[in-house]
């Protein structure tokens, strides 16, 4: 698992290698510092030879310092392949995101694929840092100080190695239960994300329903639910530090009173005696920092599981390959053959069902139909922002499957049902169409649009800055703006989405005067509720339920679709 991440050191990969190797100098030089002090007290204090001991210990500060600097060092190399692992994997994660299809998408929760990109990349950097570090100093440390020590004395190192597997068997209980909770911890902490992000998103909404103390209460009930389970992943790892100390004091304790007994007996050094407590001291903490490794891979572990997740999910929507491959959008009619689709792939409910549907290129179709009939699955297809699972869908009288995704893209606009705009100036929102776009052409977008006169009308005029999904426009000025850039693309096929209701009657009018005028050769769609805007179509589409229930002019839908004439006469009605 843990080396599908690691390509996301590139170019930090010399951090990575430098920083053990400055952790082994760093262990290098501590490992001699208890033998040079054994031997300063068995040679220097014992036969008192002051010129010994003050040249042994210069030595002693020497390597301290040395130490010390290689520590220093091996700090920051860990650091620096850790902060660029995170924002290669970050990079990664989110790059890999951009290729999903919405079917993708919608497995993941968008407050999940937030935490991932954050929370859990968080700590997989902050792990690796650990590793780089601390995975290295413990098993070297360990190795060398248990060498020095049966060096020192054989008998006497028996204490430590009975410890090491008492300490092993409690790690491996606690990492095996302690993993699941962190599981669970996670999710509660997408589940607290996605209520934060759902009422900042809705938050007019919260307030025109006096909705807060609800909000509250909601958000109230997931932040327990993350704290209780914290405290039950907490609850398992909080005794690892207590265990180890547990283990080392005793060892301490058996070492202090054996050797005791051989300095009394003769059979061991006083400076060896304190040499060796200064190896078991080091072979202990060791084995502290093991565990405290141990507990930080578990926490990291889940983090690492949920990451590679998103990395492993492949989308359900891949381009074609070699000879069937058409490299541009050769004309812009749409044939829909047959198709079948649901948002739950083949086992789950269609949404759509043996539609047949062809219109030729430069005609204008509008489709109405009840709330859930279809009608933005229906167009969704044509761009492959999904597939079907039956029939075929064609541009050009080419299977969209077999364009490459940027040309085939790149040739339909769409206008979507929310208005999605970026924080930035409107030019630079207008310009998602086409980055090329000369201040005429969007100019001209804009007037078809209806958007150039209140856009000159701030004082600011095209430089205005917008805030987070134009927070600071009305709606028929947002959807007007999303228009605006749809027509900036020059599109060859160009779907409106119910775009204009959140727009009055008489600016309906007029964008759809100029569509008439300026879209000439372009084949477009209109999704609305409104009659008035498709009865100017040149072909109308009633959907029911998944189906195509008629398909002709307003005139001719007035005689055979009950449907489209009882929608008629209501509207009708309602504005009598």
């Amino acid at each position: 698992m843990i080396k599908k991440l690691f390509p996301y050191l590139k170019g930090y990969g010399i951090y990575a290698v430098l920083a053990p190797l400055a952790i082994i100098l760093e262990v290098v030089l501590e490992i001699f510092l208890p033998f040079l002090m054994a031997r300063i007290i068995d040679i220097g204090i014992a036969g008192n030879d002051m010129d010994y001991v003050l040249r042994t210990g210069a030595l002693m500060v020497a390597m301290a310092i040395c130490s010390l600097g290689f520590g220093a060092l091996a700090g920051r190399f860990a650091a620096m392949a850790s902060m660029g692992f995170a924002k290669n994997l970050r990079q990664g994660l989110f790059d890999h995101i951009q290729e999903f299809s919405f079917a993708n998408v919608d497995r993941f929760s968008t407050a999940s694929l937030i935490t991932r990109l954050t929370t859990d990349v968080t700590s997989a950097q902050n792990v690796l840092q650990m590793m780089l570090r601390m995975l290295v100093r413990s098993p070297i440390m360990l190795v060398m100080a248990t060498t020095m020590a049966i060096v020192i004395n054989r008998r006497l190192s028996v204490v430590f190695f009975v410890a090491i597997p008492v300490m092993v068997f409690f790690l491996a209980i606690i990492m095996s239960k302690a993993f699941p909770q962190f599981q669970k911890m996670l999710k509660k902490v997408d589940r607290m994300n996605s209520i934060v992000q759902e009422n900042l998103i809705a938050i007019r909404v919260v307030k025109a329903y006096v909705r807060e103390d609800h909000e509250n209460e909601k958000f109230r009930t997931a932040a327990g639910e993350l704290r209780d389970a914290q405290r039950k992943a907490e609850r398992i790892v909080i005794v690892t530090m207590p265990l180890m100390q547990l283990v080392m004091y005793a060892c301490m304790i058996a070492i202090s009173w054996f050797g005791g007994n051989m300095i009394i007996g003769g059979t061991m050094l006083t400076g060896e005696f304190m040499g060796f407590i200064s190896y078991v001291t080091q072979i202990l903490i060791s084995l502290m920092m093991f565990g405290m490794i141990f507990v930080s891979l578990v926490m990291s572990k889940a983090s690492v599981t949920r990451i590679i997740e998103v990395l492993d999910e492949v989308s359900e929507i891949t381009e074609a390959q070699g000879a069937l491959l058409q490299e541009e959008v050769s004309d812009n009619s749409i044939t829909f053959e047959g198709i079948s689709f649901g948002y739950g792939g083949a086992e789950g409910a269609m949404i759509l069902e043996d539609i047949d549907l062809t219109i030729q290129p430069g005609e204008t179709i509008g489709i109405i139909g009840g709330t859930g009939s279809g009608k933005t699955s229906l167009v969704q297809l044509i761009p492959r922002l999904y597939d079907v699972q039956k029939g075929r869908v064609l541009v050009g009288g080419v299977d969209v499957k077999n364009y490459p995704l940027e040309s085939l893209r790149g040739s339909v606009a769409m206008v979507l049902q929310k208005n999605v705009l970026f924080s930035g100036t409107i030019l630079e929102n207008l310009r998602w169409g086409d980055p090329t776009a000369s201040q005429e052409d969007i100019e001209a977008a804009c007037r078809a649009a209806q958007a150039y006169d209140f856009i000159v009308a701030f004082p600011d005029g095209f430089q205005t800055r917008l805030g987070q999904g134009g927070i600071n426009l009305s709606g028929g000025q947002k959807q007007r703006l999303c228009i605006a850039r749809a027509l900036v693309k020059k599109p060859k096929v160009l779907i409106l989405d119910d775009s204009t209701s959140a727009v009055d009657t008489s600016t309906d009018r007029r964008i759809r005067n100029e569509f008439s005028k300026g879209l000439s050769g372009v084949t477009t769609i209109i999704i609305a509720q409104r009659i008035a805007s498709v009865m100017d179509a040149d072909r109308i589409v009633v959907m029911d339920e998944g189906r195509i229930d008629g398909i002709g002019t307003h005139e001719e839908l007035l005689e055979t679709s009950s449907i489209y004439r009882e929608v008629c006469d209501s509207q009708q009605k309602g504005v009598e």
